[in-house]
């Protein structure tokens, strides 16, 4: 697929297929674009768990209501002891590493024929929690991984974007 279309057809997907699974290779491609995403002095401290199991969903479902039937969830996750801190000390690239991580999955899953959504409606740690994860990860993210239920697609408002006038300045 052509990059434009992939960033122009992606969309979040509210409702799923549940019988149709993601193919293993599949989300190895998805996988993988998250491993070459970019990050600050190539750290890598992304670490994504990929829940399949009735036990693991069904524990997602606990945590959040947006699953929306999804038979693959992604947590992205970071370690926040592998992190570059900025100058001034305030701040550091955990979270955007690991939501360019995302970032990549998601584009690569379109690219597949994959749909997705990203959800944040979630405690992190409380999801962690669960989850049994390392104390030094914190979670950025779920992804939601599978194929849209028969008539499902983008909400209303998808194609609604502000003009670049609005949203981008040059100095």
């Amino acid at each position: 697929m052509e990059f434009s279309d992939v960033i122009k057809n992606r969309y979040s997907c509210k409702k799923y297929d549940t019988a149709r699974q993601v193919t293993p290779e599949q989300l190895t491609a998805i996988l993988e674009a998250g491993r070459v995403a970019p990050t600050a002095k190539n750290l890598q401290e992304q670490h994504v768990y990929v829940l399949q199991s009735e036990a693991d969903l069904a524990l997602i479902d606990e945590l959040t209501p947006c699953r929306y039937g999804a038979p693959t969830v992604l947590v992205v996750a970071f370690d926040t002891k592998n992190v570059y801190t900025y100058p001034g000390d305030e701040r550091d690239s955990g979270i955007e590493d690991a939501a360019i991580v995302a970032t990549h999955m998601i584009l690569a899953a379109t690219n597949e024929g994959v749909d997705s959504c990203w959800l944040n409606r979630f405690d992190p740690a409380e999801a962690k929690a669960k989850l049994g994860l390392p104390e030094n990860e914190e979670i950025l993210m779920l992804l939601d991984l599978g194929f849209a239920a028969e008539g499902t697609g983008p909400l209303a408002n998808h194609a609604s974007r502000k003009p670049l006038e609005e949203t981008v300045t040059y100095r």
